[in-house]
């Protein structure tokens, strides 16, 4: 299995000892998030991670085409790659935290994967035309990978069609699994795609403590955050959601906030939706209730996660632990 884990740059401090832990413990992947509400600026992060390690590969996880024109997404990916040669992924998604704590929208599902199509050209050497204007970056060394973030079945298909790989916000049970993979192929399918061009990267949280009570307590918030943000958006039922948890999660939907904290893991508690989004989106507790969940969700099919640990009670010491104690059980 392929680990990887991405986080909000709150400082440089946390950026070096992200860093430093990736590279120790073997983590395949490690991600910054572009959510300039909340954090630092994610392309100074990455510049420090990618000084700082030699062997993860490094990842916008996710940048968007809102805050930032993605010209100038595809100059910046096509620089990382220069300080960490084949390492650099331009991540993409419609925009979440990021565009709405700056008061900007959110890109359609479509306009994102013609944006993937302008940069991934653009990243080529070639010339390419977004939005009626021609683009042109000649001094770039070779193509950085550009994935896009999805969830649901018709952005799941564009982004297998449009990208060269797919961050999976859907859950890590094996009907999430098997919803997403076939939503997939249908993607690659109508593109007239080989499925080993797309690469899929399924997206979980990760809290993990020794004190397993404190790790449940802080799960929460990510836990709202990643439903009712941007995962169980439009019909409920075509999201995978039992009848019976609609209207809870509707107003979850409807009072989580952007700058997640114990507020909104409150409202999981108080809607009852704790064990069902933590059975679908998370891995947390003890290392060996980690190491329990996630051998449950690699027997289910799973091959490769991005956790997102921003939201954990200690973001460094769950990346330590976890690549202490859990991680080297996946190796085997």
């Amino acid at each position: 299995m392929q680990v990887g884990f991405f986080f909000w740059p709150y400082s440089p401090d946390l950026v070096q000892g992200m860093a430093d832990a990736a590279e120790r413990h073997g983590y395949d992947m490690i991600g910054i998030a572009d959510t300039p509400g909340n954090a630092m600026d994610p392309w100074v992060a990455a510049t420090m991670v990618a000084q700082a390690t030699s062997r993860p590969r490094i990842a916008l996880c996710v940048s968007n085409l809102e805050s930032r024109h993605p010209a100038t997404s595809a100059a910046a990916i096509a620089s990382l790659d220069l300080l960490a040669p084949g390492r650099a992924i331009l991540g993409l998604g419609t925009g979440h935290s990021g565009t709405r704590n700056i008061g900007l929208n959110r890109s359609p599902v479509a306009e994102l994967a013609e944006g993937a199509r302008f940069i991934r050209r653009l990243l080529t050497g070639e010339r390419a035309t977004w939005q009626g204007s021609e683009a042109h970056l000649p001094w770039v060394k070779r193509p950085s990978p550009v994935f896009l973030a999805a969830s649901g079945p018709k952005a799941l298909a564009s982004a297998a069609a449009a990208a060269d790989g797919i961050f999976v916000n859907f859950g890590l049970a094996a009907e999430n699994l098997a919803q997403t993979e076939a939503a997939i192929a249908t993607g690659i399918a109508a593109a007239g795609r080989d499925p080993a061009e797309v690469e899929i990267w399924q997206i979980a949280a990760l809290d993990c403590n020794a004190d397993g009570e404190a790790s449940r307590r802080r799960i929460g918030a990510i836990l709202a955050f990643m439903a009712a943000g941007y995962i169980l958006q439009g019909d409920l039922a075509a999201r995978g959601v039992p009848a019976e948890l609609h209207a809870a999660v509707a107003e979850l939907r409807r009072r989580y906030s952007t700058r997640p904290g114990d507020a909104d893991a409150a409202l999981v508690e108080e809607f009852g939706l704790f064990d069902y989004l933590s059975r679908r989106f998370a891995i947390y507790g003890t290392p060996e209730q980690c190491r329990a969940q996630i051998k449950a969700a690699q027997a289910a099919g799973l091959r490769r996660v991005m956790f997102s640990v921003s939201l954990a009670a200690d973001p460094l010491a769950t990346v330590e632990l976890f690549g202490r104690e859990v991680l080297p059980s996946l190796r085997v």
